[in-house]
C-alpha cells in the first residue's frame, strides 16, 4: 500500500480507501478472545451484580422490618430511588458529552491556544472542589430544585475527564498525517471528520466511561440535596438508624456504578474503530 504522501489526488478529492486504511479500517483483525476471556470481560460483571441483588433481596426478604423500614423499603419506593438514580445520571453524562467533546475539538484548533489553559483551570476547579461541595454550591446559589442542582452540579464535577480525553486523543494524532491529508486536498473540516475524530477515539472513550461511572457514583450525593436516587434512601436509613436501609442503599448504588463501568467497557469495544 501506498504511504499518505504518496498518493496523488485532485484537491478536495482525497481517496476515501487509502483514508480509511490510515485510520485503521481496513487494517482490521479479529480481536480473538477464548471462552473465558470472553466471559470474564463481558458477562462476569452482570452476573455478580445480580448474584449481590439478589443475595441482598433474600436478606431483606428474611428480616423482621418494621413499619418504619417499610416505608423506606418498599417495591415503589425503591423502584422510584431507581429510576431517580439513573434520570439524574444519564442526563448529567448527555449534558457533559454535549458540552465536553465539542469544547474539546475547539480548543485543540490553532485559533484556541492562547484560551486554552484558562478554559483548562476552570474546568480543574469543577474536579478540584469536593463533589457535595459543588452540590451544595450549585443548589443554595443557583437552584432550589434539588434534581436539577444534582444534574448541574454533577455536570460539573464530571466536565474535566471528557474535556481532557478530547484534547488528549485529537492532540496525540501524528501531525505528518495530517499534513499528509492537506496537501491530498483535504479540508480541515474533512480532516477532522475522517482523520482526527476516527483516531482519537479510543482515548476520548476512555473519559467517557470515567465520566459515566463518576456520574453514576456520585449521583449518591443528590440525596444530600433533596434530588432523590439510591442516596435518599441511605440518608433515611442514617436518619432512622435502620441498618436494612443503609445496607440496601449502599448495595444497589454500588453495583450500579459497577454496571455503569460495565456498560463503558462494553461501548469502548463496540465504538472503536477497527484496527486502532
Amino acid at each position: 500500500m501506498s504511504s499518505a504522501i504518496d498518493l496523488v489526488a485532485p484537491p478536495g478529492e482525497a481517496p476515501d480507501r487509502e483514508i480509511d486504511a490510515i485510520v485503521g479500517r481496513d487494517a482490521y483483525r479479529a480481536r480473538g478472545r477464548g471462552p473465558l476471556q470472553w466471559f470474564a470481560r463481558y458477562a462476569a460483571m452482570p452476573l455478580f451484580v445480580g448474584a449481590a441483588f439478589l443475595a441482598l433481596y433474600l436478606y431483606i426478604q428474611g428480616q423482621n422490618l418494621d413499619s418504619l423500614e417499610l416505608r423506606v423499603l418498599n417495591a415503589h419506593a425503591i423502584r422510584r430511588a431507581a429510576a431517580q438514580h439513573l434520570q439524574i445520571s444519564l442526563l448529567s453524562t448527555l449534558l457533559v458529552l454535549s458540552l465536553a467533546i465539542p469544547l474539546g475539538i475547539a480548543l485543540t484548533r490553532p485559533w484556541a491556544r492562547r484560551i486554552t489553559p484558562i478554559a483548562l483551570g476552570i474546568a480543574n476547579i469543577g474536579q478540584g472542589v469536593p463533589a457535595i461541595g459543588t452540590f451544595v454550591v450549585v443548589y443554595l446559589v443557583f437552584f432550589r430544585d434539588g434534581r436539577l442542582a444534582s444534574i448541574v452540579g454533577m455536570t460539573i464535577y464530571c466536565f474535566l475527564p471528557v474535556l481532557r480525553g478530547a484534547m488528549v486523543g485529537l492532540e496525540q494524532v501524528d501531525r505528518d498525517l495530517i499534513k499528509a491529508a492537506r496537501g491530498m486536498g483535504m479540508s480541515k473540516g474533512r480532516i477532522l471528520r475522517r482523520i482526527e475524530l476516527p483516531m482519537s477515539v479510543p482515548i476520548l472513550l476512555t473519559g467517557v466511561r470515567t465520566a459515566l461511572v463518576l456520574n453514576v457514583s456520585t449521583a449518591v450525593l443528590a440525596g444530600f440535596i433533596a434530588g432523590g436516587g439510591f442516596g435518599a434512601i441511605l440518608i433515611q436509613g442514617f436518619g432512622l438508624r435502620r441498618q436494612s436501609a443503609i445496607l440496601v442503599g449502599s448495595v444497589l448504588a454500588g453495583g450500579f456504578a459497577l454496571l455503569a463501568d460495565w456498560v463503558g467497557r462494553i461501548a469502548e469495544d463496540v465504538l472503536r474503530p477497527r484496527g486502532l
